[in-house]
């Protein structure tokens, strides 16, 4: 009886939605254990499905990992993407503010992410490289079009590798904040925004 319930769950979802739900249970045991530590099997079981399911959808388990980091990249970016015609210092603002929300509703997923660059495993570290590299670019278009800060930035040969820095800063920060900083989320916000216009303005 146990067996057919089983069989009847997994029916019922589509392959999307199966493959959100193992990249979810994925996000959760990466954030929480070291790469090597975590096993195809313990996905599986968690899932409640089979071995060979999961290696449908993911041949191999750095395939899965980089999924994994992958999802979280594209979250990050459509949240923050640029909105034209608002001053850069708004959407910095407005933009953080959605980053920590998204950062302590899915702190596990947020965690798996960042747990990409310290795995051993060099393909995944490249999928982890340009998934920030993605971010930086973004930042950096931001800052180039508007009207107060573009000209700023042009004068500012070093603001690629400052962005950079800044990206790594907001990353400890929230990082430390989810280990249970007593500072709200407006205060983090604050500290994270006027480190990258720090950098930028005199």
């Amino acid at each position: 009886m146990a067996a057919n319930q089983g069989e009847r769950t997994r029916r019922r979802l589509s392959t999307e939605e199966r493959r959100e739900q193992l990249l979810s249970v994925g996000a959760r045991l990466f954030s929480e254990s070291p790469y090597d530590e975590v096993w195809i099997e313990q996905v599986a079981e968690i899932a409640g499905v089979s071995r060979g399911l999961l290696y449908h959808y993911f041949p191999t388990k750095r395939d899965f990992f980089a999924a994994v980091v992958e999802r979280q990249s594209e979250r990050m970016l459509r949240m923050t993407a640029a909105v034209p015609g608002v001053p850069a210092r708004e959407q910095l603002a407005a933009g953080l503010d959605i980053f920590l929300e998204y950062v302590h509703a899915h702190a596990h997923g947020f965690r798996a992410f960042h747990r990409a660059d310290a795995a051993g495993d060099q393909a995944i570290r490249r999928v982890y490289q340009r998934a920030l590299a993605a971010q930086e670019r973004q930042i950096l278009a931001t800052l180039a079009a508007d009207p107060e800060l573009g000209p700023l930035a042009q004068r500012r040969p070093d603001l690629k590798l400052a962005v950079r820095g800044w990206l790594a800063f907001t990353t400890a920060v929230c990082l430390e904040w989810l280990r249970g900083s007593d500072l709200p989320r407006e205060q983090v916000r604050d500290l994270c925004a006027r480190a990258l216009l720090g950098v930028i303005t005199p």
